[in-house]
Formats: structure tokens, C-alpha cells, sequence
């Protein structure tokens, strides 16, 4: 495996999916939320937050919560699904959603193909999320995240990608990044039939850094 940006970096350059069109990325400040009208409250100030900073924010809603509260088509899960579509097409590289506890439009967007979702509620979870797991949808959920707290979040997530500040540790982004790869590939039906999982490497973990590191080959 070849070491370079995975989903916790820019995903777009490495698989152009369907779009003729660039990727909006991080590394240009652009982002996409979603919100249903209990995730509204954080939404809005993670946006006016990013805003001030001079990110460029699609908000596909809830954007208006008195109109747009009785909206059946503002459901979390259809959100959800939204959002992960977009991301799944390599529209954007990353997107922030939020509902009551980020639980159930994290599932929605989850439901659509090479979206890597993650619900947290601290900066610290956050910027794992993004280190360890390459997550490319951070939901959060306003029953437990405060304003405030949200917009730190927001930066944690923001400021992370894959393997950031764990270069010290030996294979901890080709760990990773397998993970996410063989995550990937992994196809249901296909697994169904022959009890396989897809086995692109290993590399083993370890903290000693000068422990050598290399895949072990490829089985069938």
C-alpha cells in the first residue's frame, strides 16, 4: 500500500467516482451540513462560526426552523441520506450533520456508498474520528453537545485528518488506512457466498519505531 491521503484526508483525488467536476476539500474550506430541527441550534452556530473563519458552507437544512419545522422532507433520516449521497458522489470531501442525539442521521448517511460517518461529543473523540478512522461525515447531536462545545468540535474535526500527530507511531496510518480500504472493498453479497473478507495486507501495530514495517503480502 502506497502511504498518501486516504478518506480522513482527500478521498476525491484518490477515487473521482462519478463527478467531472473537483471535489470540494477541507484543504479549500468547503464543507456540507445538514441539519433536522432538533440538530438546528448547533447547526446554526457551527456555521456561523466556520463562516467567520472564511469556509464556504452548503447548509441543505433545516435552515429556517418556524418554516421549515412541519417539513416532512427535513427528516433526519432524509437529511441523512442527502448529504451522504453527496458525499458518496465525491461532491465534497467532508460533511458535518446533526440531529437530537447525531445518532439517527448518521445512520442515514451511512446508508450510502463511501461514507465513513461517526457520531461524537468532544473534540477529543473528533479528532480520532478523523486520525484513526478517516470519518468524512462527524454527526453531533444537540441533546448533548452545547453551541459552544460544538464549534470546538467543529475545529477539532477540521484541523484532523489520517495519521496527524501519530508519526511517531510505527504503521499507525497504514493500520488505518487498510482498515478503511478493505471497508471499501468489502461487498455483502459477495461475502455471503464465500465467507471472505477482503485481506489487502497487514501491518502489524506496534509503538516501537524502529520495529520494521511493511505489508505482508496480499492473501487470496
Amino acid at each position: 500500500m502506497v502511504k498518501g491521503k486516504a478518506l480522513g484526508g482527500s478521498p476525491c483525488e484518490e477515487k473521482p467516482r462519478c463527478r467531472s467536476l473537483p471535489c470540494k476539500t477541507v484543504k479549500d474550506k468547503y464543507l456540507l451540513v445538514g441539519a433536522d430541527t432538533a440538530g438546528f441550534p448547533i447547526k446554526e452556530a457551527v456555521v456561523a462560526h466556520l463562516k467567520a473563519q472564511g469556509w464556504t458552507i452548503e447548509d441543505i437544512g433545516v435552515t429556517d426552523y418556524e418554516r421549515d419545522k412541519d417539513d416532512l422532507n427535513l427528516m433526519f433520516h432524509r437529511v441523512g441520506l442527502r448529504v451522504g449521497a453527496k458525499i458518496a458522489s465525491g461532491e465534497y470531501e467532508r460533511a458535518m450533520v446533526f440531529c437530537g442525539t447525531g445518532m439517527g442521521i448518521h445512520i442515514a448517511a451511512s446508508k450510502c456508498p463511501h461514507v465513513h460517518a461517526g457520531v461524537v461529543e468532544s473534540p477529543q473523540a473528533a479528532e480520532r474520528a478523523a486520525k484513526g478512522n478517516g470519518v468524512n461525515v462527524l454527526a453531533m447531536g444537540a441533546f448533548f453537545v452545547t453551541t459552544h462545545m460544538a464549534c470546538v468540535i467543529a475545529d477539532a474535526y477540521l484541523n484532523s485528518w489520517l495519521g496527524k500527530g501519530y508519526e511517531w507511531w510505527h504503521n499507525f496510518y497504514e493500520f488505518h488506512k487498510l482498515a478503511i480500504d478493505e471497508m471499501e472493498a468489502f461487498d455483502y453479497d459477495e461475502y455471503m457466498k464465500t465467507g471472505k473478507l477482503p485481506h489487502l495486507g497487514d501491518y502489524p501495530l506496534s509503538q516501537a519505531g524502529n520495529v520494521p514495517g511493511k505489508a505482508v503480502g496480499k492473501k487470496d
